[in-house]
Formats: structure tokens, C-alpha cells, sequence
């Protein structure tokens, strides 16, 4: 991490709202730079290097999913978490579509908004993706996790820190029903009681990906009350 405080970049223009959170988030121990508009955020990223941005989606100007998108160019592995006020289904794709990592709807608890928040810094501190062979191979994919990048049917993409850390586990634990919260754990950082939709959407985002036709899914299975199978036989 830059330094020896977690820097969150915090990108909120209910200025009520910014300064709660960032008054919370010192209170943990971290250090808050915080930004009211997504023009402000993205010279903030091009200049500087965080360990988490906080992203809210209703912003003037430039929106957050936009936003999101542009930070992404910029930097492919900072942990992206966004808030917003939109608690569709739709909504929450376009986040993690747009390269967000994790989504928080308004109002939140703050006790799961910490949770999530020290979660993600915990793992994107430490973690480095285990060496799988060189160009692992499944279908007309090839990833390479130790460069964050893989070969799809769409051509190359770059992967995020959070997409390399699923996609290890799934690769490390091929055949085996993982149970959500054991993902939720090791890919996210916390292990909440919550009802969250993230995971199946962050699956969603890699059947789009990875799958021949994602709505019929044959490397990334739903296992029905478990959690999820990955399998590199078609």
C-alpha cells in the first residue's frame, strides 16, 4: 500500500454524506483524499496512487459508471467499490460491467460498509495470484495471471486485481463446488450474513467473458444452493 495509511480516494458529491464517511474512515486509520465530481477523481488517478476508490454513481458531470470505465484505463487494479442510490438489478450490472469490484446500495449500514471496505484492502495488500502454468487454457480462452491479462473470443482484455484473484481460485480448485461465502471470503476480503448480489454478478461478468454462450454457462456452473464449479472441459 502508498505509505503507511491505506489511501481511499472517496469520489462523493453529497457533501453531508462525504464528510460522514470520510470521518468514519480516518477514524479506522485510513487516509482519505476526497473529490466531489468524476473530472476531479480522474486527475486525482492519473496523478496519484490509491489503494481503494470509493465511487459514487450519481455524480455531476461525468457519471460513475463512466467514470469507472476511464479509472479502469488507468489503472486495471485498484479495487473499485461503488455506492449508489440505484438498487436495480440492471443498475448493479452496469457497475461491476463498468470494472467495479464491489457495490454498496444507499442507505448502507456502516458496520457492512467498513467490513467491506477493510476487506478489500486486506486482500489487495497481500495478495499475488499463485503461479498457475503459464497461459492456462480452457475453451478458446488463455489467461495469464501473473500479467493480468487472457486471450478470449473477443480478443485480449486486461484483468482486474479481483478478476485474477477469482479466476485463481477457481483454477487452483477446478471441479470442486466452492460455497459462495467461502468466495465472498477469499476473493473479497469478508464474509458477511448480508444478502449480497455481487458474486453473481461479478460470474456474470466473467461468463460474458470467457463462455461460448454465456446463458448456457459450461465452464463457470451454478451449483444450486452451494455456490459455484469451474471446469476447463467443455
Amino acid at each position: 500500500m502508498s505509505g503507511e495509511k491505506p489511501h481511499i480516494l472517496l469520489v462523493e458529491d453529497e457533501m453531508h454524506l462525504a464528510r460522514g464517511i470520510t470521518f468514519n474512515l480516518e477514524q479506522e486509520g485510513y487516509l482519505v483524499s476526497h473529490v466531489e465530481s468524476g473530472e476531479e477523481a480522474l486527475e486525482k488517478v492519473a496523478l496519484e496512487k490509491f489503494d481503494l476508490i470509493i465511487l459514487d454513481v450519481m455524480l455531476p458531470g461525468i457519471g460513475g459508471f463512466e467514470v469507472c470505465q476511464k479509472i479502469r484505463g488507468l489503472d486495471s487494479r485498484v479495487p473499485v467499490l461503488m455506492l449508489t442510490a440505484r438498487s436495480a438489478e440492471s443498475d448493479r450490472i452496469s457497475g461491476l460491467a463498468a470494472g467495479a469490484d464491489d457495490y454498496l446500495v444507499k442507505p448502507f449500514n456502516l458496520k457492512e460498509f467498513l467490513l467491506r471496505v477493510s476487506g478489500m484492502l486486506r486482500r489487495s495488500a497481500w495478495y499475488r495470484p499463485e503461479p498457475v502454468e503459464e497461459g492456462y487454457r480452457f475453451g478458446d480462452n488463455e489467461v495469464f495471471l501473473l500479467s493480468y491479462r487472457a486471450r478470449t473470443r473477443q480478443g485480449e482484455i486486461d484483468l482486474t486485481d479481483l478478476e485474477v484473484r477469482m479466476l485463481s481460485l477457481f483454477f487452483h480448485r477446478e471441479g470442486e463446488a466452492i460455497p459462495r461465502g467461502e468466495i465472498l471470503e477469499s476473493v473479497w476480503g469478508y464474509a458477511t450474513d448480508a444478502e449480497t448480489r455481487t458474486l453473481d454478478n461479478f460470474i456474470v461478468r466473467l461468463r460474458k467473458y470467457f463462455e461460448p454462450e454465456p446463458s448456457r454457462p459450461v465452464f463457470f456452473q451454478t451449483v444450486r444452493g452451494v455456490g459455484y464449479r469451474f471446469s476447463r472441459k467443455a
